[in-house]
Parts: structure tokens; C-alpha cells; sequence
């Protein structure tokens, strides 16, 4: 098999077909980073990374990855066989701290280079496929509730999600909560209610709230409070029975483990980027599932390209408590593929073709690379 040749990433800018309102800020263009690997027989393995509000959410922005990939990463690359894309990651790991989502653009565009070197789907090389699809969620994150009512109930029509995450931990606490009871009220009869606080909310608001929340029915709560707030996490846990679930704080295998060991949380947010791959986001998976921690297929609301790594990877892990949210491409204006994803009754399908399944549009990708 032919060996890597050249490493190019590429920082692009999309724009979103509505405002994604968040606690820590409001997407109406996303940043992601594009990952090109080519063979010396002109093959080409892609991916793609996204990260939400520049470093607002976490301290992975684009600028730093590609800097941190071109210099300290790329020199691991040149001359290697894709093949051994999990030597080549061992190797990385040992030379380069942290970096989550830089190895996981270069991890999945690895990976996607050897299965387009064999001809197989990219799932054959890690695990093999269990679903063909999975259910899909959608974020209502307008910020208006007779909005986000209207969104749910078209998405409902169109047979399109019929499980809804709200963002509400930017704003009034009590204003919050009540918007989602009007639109439990509203939809609740007819799909699954989650919410998302993004780490906004001190242990104290998280008593008072939490109790209400679940008194209407809402089926799980993400990331009440910091990341730092292990302890809290678990007298969360402990005290509702409602399922506490925990993101921004699992990101590292070590991460993870220190939640379930403490139980700060009782289920796990699946992202392949925060992990650092698809190779450490299923061994997260396996010591969740181990542990009795129900399991959500997470997103970095990426585009078509980062939506089909996830798909791949979640469809080779058992069970999805709460579904997945890999709805990222239906928030875009335009894609950066050719294809683009399928949702048929109420779940996105997994794509079969060669490698991730998906095929770069090189002029839409010259359009918005800055």
C-alpha cells in the first residue's frame, strides 16, 4: 500500500440558516478545519473538525490546530502507511499533550485514507457496522419559544426528529425552565424532551431547576454544572432520578473514568473530536457500557464531512440511550461534499460507501477556506 505523501488543513467558515443560540454564545457561522491526506498514488483521505464559539467553548480553536497539526503532528505523517493509523496515533500521542481535536482530524482522515486504499466502507476497521441507522435529535436553540414550537412541529410532520434537545443555559434560570414546560405541553405527547445547561449553572440553581425539570417529564439533563464540579455532579446524580448526563467534562479516557468512578453523572456524551478519535471515543464507550452509563451520540455541529465520521463510529457501538444529535449538516446553508446526509423516520441513515462515504467538493471547499 502506497504511503502518505502530504498533509494539508484547511480553516473554513460556514453560515448557519438560523442563529444557534448556546450559553456561552450564538452560532450564526461555524468554524471548522478540513484535513487532506494524500498517498503518492493520489488517493485522498478526508476529514473534518468543528468547534463552537471559537474559544468560548473550549480551549481547541481552529487557528490552534492547524498551527499545532502543520508543526508538531504533520512530521509523525510523511512516509508512514495509513494502514497503521493506530501505530502512527500511539506515536503522536507520546509526542504531543492534549490536542484532542487536532489527532482526531488526523486520526479519521488516516483511517479514511486506508479503507479508500482496501475499498471498504471505513466502519470494517474499526469494530464492523451494527445499525444502519440511529435515532436522530434536533436542537431547538432559537431563544423564542412559539419559534421553537413551530420548528418542532414541522420536524415532527416531516417524520424528521422527534427528539428535542433545548439550550438553556444562557438567560434567567426560571424564564428557561418555563419555556421548555410550554413546549413539553405543546409537543411533549409526541417526542422526547432533553435539555443542554452547558456547565451555566451554580450546584444551588441546579437544585431548584432540576426538580422542576423533572417534574415535566424532561428525560435527561446535560452538563448542569462545570466541568471542574465533580463532586456535584454526583450529589446531582444521586439525588434525581432523572439521568445527569455529563459532555464537556468527559472528554479524556481519564476524564471518563474519574466520572464513573465518582458518579458524577449516570450517562456519557459520545464526541470523536473531544476524544481525540474514533480509537479512544470507543474505548470510552466501552468503559461507560461497562460501568451501566447510558450513552448519547453527541456533535460539534459539524458539517456533512465531520457528520459522516460520527455516523460511522456511532453505528458500530451497541446501544444509544438518549439517540444522537449528528444533525450539524441540517444547520448549514451549504455543504462542503457532494453528498449529504438522508434522515428517513425520525433517523439519519449510515453511509455505506468507501470510506467515510462522503467526497470533498473541492470548489465549494476553495468558496469558504479562508
Amino acid at each position: 500500500m502506497s504511503n502518505i505523501s502530504s498533509v494539508d488543513i484547511f480553516i473554513c467558515d460556514l453560515p448557519t440558516v438560523r442563529p444557534h443560540k448556546l450559553a456561552m454564545t450564538t452560532i450564526t457561522s461555524q468554524a471548522i478545519v478540513v484535513g487532506v491526506i494524500k498517498d503518492n498514488d493520489g488517493l485522498t483521505g478526508i476529514s473534518e473538525v468543528a468547534t463552537i464559539g471559537g474559544a468560548s467553548y473550549g480551549e481547541s480553536t481552529v487557528e490552534a490546530i492547524k498551527a499545532n497539526i502543520d508543526n508538531y503532528i504533520t512530521p509523525h505523517l510523511i512516509g508512514q502507511n495509513p494502514v497503521y493509523f493506530s501505530r502512527i496515533m500511539d506515536t503522536v500521542a507520546k509526542s504531543v499533550r492534549g490536542n484532542f481535536f487536532a489527532k482526531s482530524l488526523i486520526e479519521t482522515a488516516l483511517i479514511d485514507l486506508a479503507a479508500k486504499q482496501r475499498e471498504v466502507p471505513a466502519y470494517e476497521l474499526f469494530g464492523g457496522k451494527i445499525h444502519d441507522s440511529l435515532p436522530l435529535a434536533w436542537t431547538l436553540a432559537s431563544g423564542d419559544t412559539k419559534r421553537d414550537i413551530e420548528e418542532a412541529k414541522e420536524m415532527l410532520h416531516q417524520k424528521r426528529h422527534n427528539i428535542f434537545k433545548l439550550k438553556i443555559g444562557s438567560g434567567d434560570p426560571d424564564t428557561n425552565v418555563r419555556h421548555v414546560g410550554e413546549i413539553i405541553k405543546a409537543v411533549g405527547d409526541e417526542s422526547r424532551i432533553t435539555v443542554d445547561i452547558n456547565q451555566a449553572w451554580d450546584e444551588y440553581t441546579a437544585l431548584k431547576q432540576i426538580k422542576a425539570l423533572e417534574e415535566m417529564g424532561v428525560s435527561m439533563i446535560e452538563q448542569p454544572l462545570p466541568t471542574w464540579n465533580y463532586e456535584g455532579m454526583a450529589r446531582l446524580t444521586e439525588r434525581f432520578d432523572v439521568s445527569i448526563l455529563a459532555d464537556e467534562a468527559a472528554t479524556s479516557l481519564h476524564d471518563t473514568y474519574r466520572i464513573i468512578k465518582e458518579r458524577a453523572g449516570d450517562a456519557i456524551a459520545l464526541k470523536p473530536a473531544k476524544h481525540g478519535g474514533i480509537l479512544e471515543t470507543k474505548k470510552i464507550a466501552g468503559i461507560a457500557e461497562a460501568a451501566g452509563f447510558g450513552l448519547y451520540g453527541g456533535t460539534m455541529i459539524e458539517s456533512t464531512l465531520g457528520n459522516a465520521i460520527a455516523a460511522s463510529v456511532y453505528s458500530t457501538i451497541s446501544e444509544f440511550k438518549f439517540g444522537t444529535e449528528i444533525f450539524g449538516p441540517l444547520l448549514y446553508k451549504d455543504k462542503l461534499t457532494l453528498e449529504d446526509i438522508e434522515v428517513k423516520d425520525f433517523e439519519i441513515q449510515i453511509p455505506d460507501d468507501v470510506g467515510f462515504g462522503v467526497t470533498l467538493d473541492q470548489e465549494k471547499l476553495a468558496h469558504y477556506k479562508r
